[in-house]
C-alpha cells in the first residue's frame, strides 16, 4: 500500500511539475495576453493552483485505472485524450483557450502523459 502512494505521489508530482512548468513559464505569456485581450486578469490566485491540484491526482487515478487494462502506448492515447482535447474543447468553446498555445502545448502535453504512464507501468505496483 506504501509503494502505491509513493508511485501515485510521484506520478502527481511529475504533472504538477510538468504543467506548472508549461504553464507559468514557457506558455506565460499567451495566457496573460490573451486574457487581457478579453479585458480580465489570467486567474494564478492560490486557489486557481489548488484546483489544478485536484485535475492532477484526478488525472493520475485516471492513469492508474486505465494502465491496469492496457499496454502502455494505448494507455497514454486513452489518457491523453480524456485529459487535453478535451479540456481544449471546452475552454476553446467557452473563449479562453489562446489556440496559439496549441502547437507547444500538444507535445509537452504528450510527453507529461507517456511519462506518467511509464513511472506507473515500470513501478509494477497498479498491475
Amino acid at each position: 500500500m506504501l509503494k502505491k502512494v509513493g508511485i501515485f505521489l510521484a506520478v502527481t508530482a511529475w504533472i504538477s511539475l510538468s504543467e506548472f512548468i508549461r504553464n507559468s513559464f514557457l506558455l506565460r505569456d499567451f495566457w496573460v495576453e490573451h486574457y487581457q485581450a478579453m479585458g480580465q486578469v489570467f486567474p494564478e490566485a492560490p486557489v486557481n493552483g489548488a484546483v489544478w491540484g485536484i485535475w492532477t491526482m484526478v488525472y493520475t487515478l485516471v492513469i492508474i485505472e486505465l494502465s491496469k487494462h492496457r499496454n502502455w502506448a494505448i494507455t497514454s492515447v486513452w489518457a491523453w485524450v480524456l485529459a487535453f482535447p478535451m479540456m481544449w474543447l471546452v475552454i476553446g468553446n467557452l473563449g479562453v483557450l489562446p489556440w496559439g498555445i496549441l502547437p507547444f502545448a500538444l507535445p509537452l502535453s504528450m510527453l507529461e502523459t507517456v511519462v506518467a504512464v511509464l513511472i506507473i507501468k515500470k513501478s509494477g505496483v497498479f498491475a
